[in-house]
Formats: C-alpha cells, structure tokens, sequence
C-alpha cells in the first residue's frame, strides 16, 4: 500500500483528544517526511510513538507502537507491539496506556522534563560558542584543613603541602 493511500485513511491533524483516567494524549508528526511517525505526548512528556515499520513484506503487519521514556521511567518497564492498521495500533497504545500510566508516578515525568531542560540549557551554551563548565579548567583545590586554594599560585599552595602530605601519609595513599 503506498503511503499517500495510508495518509488518506487517517487525517495529518491533532490526535484525537483521548481521555484515559484523565490521562490526555495528543499526537504530533514526527519532523522527518521519510517516515510515517507520530510522536505521542502527555502534557509536554513524549511517552511513545505509533508509525510504520520499514522494510516489513507488504503481508506483515505495517504498524508498530511503543510506551516508554527515559529517563523517568524504570528500565523494562515499556511496551509495544505490532498491528495491522493505525487504529488497531492506536487502540493498543491506549490500552497499555491506560495500563502503564496509572503505575507512573508524577515523578517521573518531573525527571524528564528536568533532564529536557537540562539539555536545551547545554545546546543554548553551545549555540551561543560558550564552554561547558566541564570544560572550564579549574586550578582550585581544597586542602585537609578545609581551605580551598590556587594550586597554580605557589605563595597560596606552600603552606597547604605540609597538611596534604600529612593526611597521606596517615592513610597510606602515600
């Protein structure tokens, strides 16, 4: 079946709004035009996707779906499947859907959004030519005694010798 006729039984616009114990999913096209994927999201959380496999013979089922986002979730804790049509493979990411959301915990989606965040801060770092803090070098240190230092400044760093030697000789690292 080409593609053009399978976009034509199941419409490019929003995923219907389905409510499953107040759980509302939306749908949303995947950027790539070489593929036929829908990203699923829960709020602003992507929890899944439903799309044409590729290179399955035309008898095998052509849809497949998966529920799983990381981090957030447990390790082996998605799921997925085939189907033979959108609707049969929507259904069935309702219903593992239904299934999974009620044994997620709020905290989860919290963990994702922290980490998506995180990242757009990085790339925005990166895109404006500015360096990590991993990848600021920093001379300091912090001495047995509690007292951070130059390590590179020899008149802050001498008296700090004595101390550091001392705690490595006494547990044996030295």
């Amino acid at each position: 079946m080409r593609k053009a006729q399978r976009l034509a039984r199941h419409p490019v616009s929003v995923y219907p709004l389905v409510m499953t114990n107040d759980a509302a999913l939306t749908r949303r096209r995947s950027d790539n035009p070489h593929e036929e994927t829908w990203h699923i999201y829960f709020t602003d959380v992507r929890v899944g996707t439903i799309g044409v496999r590729a290179g399955v013979p035309v008898h095998a089922d052509q849809w497949s779906w998966s529920i799983g986002f990381y981090p957030g979730m447990e390790p082996g804790t998605w799921r997925s499947g085939i189907a033979a049509t959108f609707e049969a493979a929507r259904e069935a990411f309702e219903a593992a859907w239904t299934e999974l959301w009620i044994t997620t915990p709020n905290a989860a989606f919290a963990e994702w959004r922290r980490d998506r965040d995180w990242r757009a801060a990085m790339s925005a770092k990166r895109a404006r030519g500015e360096k990590l803090d991993s990848e600021i070098r920093s001379t300091l240190m912090r001495c047995v005694c509690g007292t951070t230092f130059d390590s590179w400044k020899p008149a802050e760093s001498y008296q700090h010798r004595a101390h550091i030697t001392a705690a490595h000789a006494a547990n044996g690292t030295r």
